[in-house]
């Protein structure tokens, strides 16, 4: 098996509506140096096939991959199984819903070339709702033209901070750096498994943000955060991480007690149940959802 650069890990799972978009915009790259991952989590409609055929006609610079039995363990374990076939120095995330524009690839490498302290860039995201007639907008990501050093982007970002969080899809990080922290926390399936990732990276390196676009984030109905929010599920799936990071950073050497004010303060919002509610009011407003 031959090594690439940039190992991209594209998850999926009943994506047979969009998954061949997906595909194309990776192929689509100015930067050629790349392997292409794509993981079945365990679809029962035709993304397996689509997924399955783009792998045998790429020459092995595709591979199609799945969990034992062809099961649905979720998000998270499926990112982590499409890490476990990465051989790139890099590594970059994308959902099968979403697009990435020509220059993602060869702009951040050379952005993580240029600054070698870094673990992690990401840029400003298009909300794409022109797909079905809507209006985009475009979402900076944490403080564009800035670098945050451990911890503050943990403070400063969603969910702790007001600053908007990183899509995974828009990402591009260093392999060492997501096998250090230990990958995705597999008992996030959906809502917050990036989240929990995220949270890891910010204590462990620095991040810059870029007031670049590149990728179109597709907004639909059918999106694991849209149907958090219809369910009622938000503010559940909230607490569930405040506690989870709460225990995780209680588990650092380092003085984290700004951070653990901050989670504090999180979940005292949302243990109030009219303060819950308008606070996932906000988020959803925020998320565009």
């Amino acid at each position: 098996m031959s090594v690439s650069r940039v190992t991209v890990v594209c998850i999926f799972y009943e994506a047979e509506r969009f998954i061949s978009e997906a595909i194309e915009s990776v192929l689509a790259q100015d930067y050629h140096d790349w392997e292409l991952v794509l993981v079945d989590d365990g679809s029962t409609d035709a993304g397996t096939a689509i997924a399955r055929q783009y792998a045998s006609s790429s020459g092995g610079r595709i591979r199609y991959v799945e969990h034992p039995g062809h099961a649905n363990r979720g998000m998270s374990a499926s990112r982590n199984r499409g890490l476990a076939e990465a051989t790139g120095d890099f590594v970059a995330f994308i959902d099968a819903d979403d697009c990435w524009r020509p220059q993602k690839l060869a702009r951040q490498v050379a952005l993580l070339d240029a600054q070698p302290g870094l673990g992690m860039v990401c840029g400003t995201v298009n909300y794409w709702q022109s797909w079905l007639g809507g209006t985009d907008r475009l979402v900076p990501t944490g403080l564009p033209g800035k670098v945050l050093h451990p911890p503050i982007a943990a403070t400063t970002l969603y969910p702790l901070g007001w600053a908007h969080a990183p899509c995974p899809s828009d990402v591009m990080l260093l392999r060492s750096l997501v096998e250090r922290v230990g990958g995705f926390e597999e008992r996030f399936t959906g809502f917050y498994e990036d989240q929990a990732f995220f949270a890891k990276i910010y204590l462990a390196a620095s991040v810059k943000f870029s007031h670049e676009v590149w990728l179109d984030y597709r907004q639909h109905s059918d999106s694991s955060m849209s149907q958090t929010f219809r369910s009622g599920g938000y503010v559940h799936a909230r607490l569930s991480f405040l506690d989870w990071l709460e225990a995780f950073v209680g588990r650092s050497p380092d003085d984290r007690r700004k951070l653990a004010r901050a989670i504090s303060r999180a979940r005292w919002r949302l243990r109030h149940p009219r303060i819950g509610r308008l606070w996932a009011l906000v988020e959803r407003l925020r998320a565009g959802v």
